[in-house]
């Protein structure tokens, strides 16, 4: 029963073929012992019979549908502003491929006095001790985020306090309304991969202060298609980092990590795409396949960088999903 002298909390659940998942996350938000919460389900253009079993299961749940695969930024989006429209004081972007704590909001409220953006500790599904990651720091001389965290086993006493970071992960991101106020939407572009790392930067550049939570606990699957780097992920990370850096860095850090960082990585890319193509040919057959997927996903960034100097974005070329040889 909610209770409407407490904070009123928004949390937004995006669904897309995810109908197992996200009747698993739903029937864990039942047992939040936080009771001032709007769950709010948006589904990416279904394919499936999510929607149906979803609502078969849960009648009273608010479902937006999409109609189509806006991605995880476009798809929040539509999310977020549909949650202003009853004044929420939080929101919580939440994966559907997780299951949470029950005490999660409780301990995200103790919190926010210290920071407007909240990270959980998020830990792997397949291994409950074990963190997925808990955001990361920028780190100029690559061009990329280091990952806190990344793949460590929690020991009970290393992660126990509070810490600031650039980015708290998008599986669980926990936003004051303030902040959303005051720099605005996710940036659609991105539709996969860098979009909460833009928002949380975006928010520091503001004046707020994003962190973990180290009581917030949530549990990841991790998305199968993600796992092994594969070529769809490799085109996204790709594109998304040359917007996040023409977003977030100055023209002197620009200059320097293109030219420095970006521009070596790129032709390293294609040399290995000249010389090792035609070398499969010449490959014993157990190792084809390895030096395949390997060069697939050579292609896939470079697509990617190809789609972010052309200003395509969305959903990226249909063959990144498909078996194609490079």
């Amino acid at each position: 029963m909610q209770d409407a002298n407490k904070p009123l909390v928004a949390i937004l659940i995006l669904n897309w073929n995810g109908k197992k998942d996200t009747l698993e996350c739903l029937h864990s938000l039942k047992n939040l012992t936080y009771s001032n919460v709007k769950i709010i389900l948006i589904d990416n253009g279904s394919t499936d019979d999510s929607v149906e079993a979803i609502r078969s299961a849960f009648p009273d749940l608010q479902c937006i549908e999409a109609g189509e695969n806006l991605g995880f930024a476009g798809g929040n989006n539509l999310g977020i502003k549909h949650a202003l429209k009853y004044a929420p004081d939080y929101l919580l972007l939440l994966n559907n491929d997780t299951i949470v704590a029950p005490d999660l909001i409780d301990a995200f409220l103790k919190s926010t006095p210290d920071a407007a953006i909240l990270g959980a500790k998020l830990y792997l599904y397949s291994k409950p001790d074990t963190f997925d990651h808990l955001g990361g720091k920028w780190q100029k001389k690559t061009a990329s985020f280091e990952l806190i965290g990344n793949r460590v086993l929690d020991d009970g006493v290393s992660w126990e306090k509070s810490l600031e970071l650039d980015y708290a992960c998008g599986a669980a991101l926990f936003i004051q309304r303030a902040v959303i106020e005051s720099i605005g939407l996710l940036e659609a572009k991105f539709f996969l991969i860098w979009e909460e790392s833009d928002f949380c930067f975006r928010a520091k550049k503001a004046g707020f202060k994003v962190k973990l939570c180290p009581n917030a606990k949530v549990w990841h699957k991790v998305s199968a298609s993600f796992v092994g780097g594969k070529p769809h992920s490799t085109y996204f990370w790709w594109r998304g980092r040359l917007l996040w850096i023409s977003r977030n860095c100055s023209k002197k850090e620009k200059r320097h990590l293109f030219l420095r960082v970006i521009l070596p990585e790129i032709l390293h890319m294609l040399k290995l795409q000249l010389i090792k193509t035609p070398l499969l040919l010449f490959s014993t057959k157990s190792k084809r396949e390895e030096k395949r997927n390997y060069l697939r996903k050579q292609r896939a960034a470079l697509a990617g960088v190809k789609d972010y100097i052309l200003g395509n974005f969305g959903k990226g070329p249909s063959w990144l999903y498909k078996n194609l040889r490079p």
